[in-house]
């Protein structure tokens, strides 16, 4: 079978029926999602009756001078509120902070996710990429800061989608600094920070630098990509400014009146928490099988799928097949195919990924 071009293929994962027609799997085949990073655990086991007591949230249009979302988030942050503008998910976040930029000229820290680069087109930025370098896709500090020379805003995805790599925190604080210098805003994605081990947060340097910008998504930690809800966090000046340019009442009733219980279930945390420690170890585990493993701090990984993005193809088709959705890595600049991402998930689940990617390894 021909691969085919990147736009052929799916451009976001969890979309498993045009996958299944490419390679002639009937739309019932079982499968079992490692193409989409959400939490595993499900949505908050109250969610269902929260929503059948929710329905007047319905009944009217979002009230703007209900802030309570936004407080809510500021307190989990440990930030002021005026720091938060909540969004409809991370896709509007995004786009929001490359509108704040239209025209300009943007850097890309690729491969990553696509969101960056189509909404720096749809507002009419030139864009420039910085390829992360070797297998462990590392970023080059010191090329970055030379290309902030040219750019007034760098996006940055951490931990990165699709690599799982996280860029250490110092090397932050040096675009940051730089950025000080060329006047550009770092806007850094941390959409899978909440499936750190470690708290890896960069809050606390919101206080001092102006030109930094936050991008979080609630809808992946609590498995609701239905619902777009997210938040960036940024300067009191720059939030106004972004909130100035945010169409009204993106983000609906209910996805504003859920901001507070959802982050005040304590126990759904410690039950995430806990699935991470015992999953964690999933990417040591295939690389034991003799693939070659990005190294992740995130809850997906992202592995070699072969010599060239023929083998790939031919064992995300073996995988699909025995009823296991990877991700494909075509539409990923730098990566053309070459790599499967998958993301963590239950035991029996991952036991099941194990299995089948040790039977489909080729010598």
């Amino acid at each position: 079978m021909s691969l085919g071009t990147a736009s052929s293929w799916p451009g976001h994962g969890g979309r498993a029926a045009p996958l299944l027609a490419r390679y002639g799997l009937p739309a019932e085949h079982p499968l079992i999602d490692f193409s989409a990073n959400l939490n595993p655990l499900g949505p908050p086991p109250w969610l269902g009756d929260w929503l059948a007591g929710a329905a007047d949230c319905l009944s009217r249009y979002p009230d703007p001078d209900d802030d309570r979302a936004r407080r809510a988030i500021a307190e989990h942050e440990g930030v002021d509120p005026e720091r938060v503008l909540v969004t409809a998910g991370g896709a509007e976040a995004i786009h929001l902070a490359a509108g704040l930029h239209a025209g300009g000229r943007a850097l890309i820290v690729q491969p990553t996710f696509s969101e960056y680069a189509r909404a720096c087109a749809h507002y009419g930025l030139g864009v420039t990429s910085l390829a992360l370098g070797g297998e462990a896709f590392t970023l080059d500090v010191d090329a970055a800061e030379r290309a902030m020379g040219e750019a007034e805003v760098l996006f940055l995805c951490r931990p990165n989608n699709p690599t799982g790599t996280l860029t250490p925190r110092l090397a932050i604080e040096r675009l940051l600094a730089r950025g000080r210098e060329t006047g550009t805003t770092l806007v850094v994605d941390e959409a899978f920070v909440d499936f750190t081990a470690q708290d890896e947060r960069l809050t606390p340097l919101l206080r001092e630098a102006p030109n930094l910008l936050l991008l979080r998504s609630l809808t992946k930690l609590y498995d609701l990509p239905g619902l777009r809800l997210g938040y960036l966090l940024g300067t009191p000046e720059t939030v106004a400014r972004l909130a100035a340019r945010q169409l009204p009442w993106s983000v609906n009733a209910l996805a504003l009146a859920l901001v507070e219980p959802l982050l005040a279930d304590a126990d759904y945390l410690s039950r995430t928490r806990s699935w991470l420690a015992e999953q964690r170890d999933l990417p040591e585990r295939v690389r034991a099988l003799g693939y070659a493993v990005a190294p992740s701090a995130a809850n997906f990984l992202l592995l070699r799928g072969g010599r060239d993005a023929v083998e790939a193809e031919a064992l995300f088709a073996f995988l699909l097949r025995r009823g296991l959705l990877a991700r494909h890595t075509h539409n990923f600049p730098g990566l053309d195919g070459r790599w499967l991402r998958l993301a963590l998930r239950e035991g029996p689940d991952n036991a099941r990924l194990l299995a089948a990617l040790a039977a489909g390894r080729r010598p």
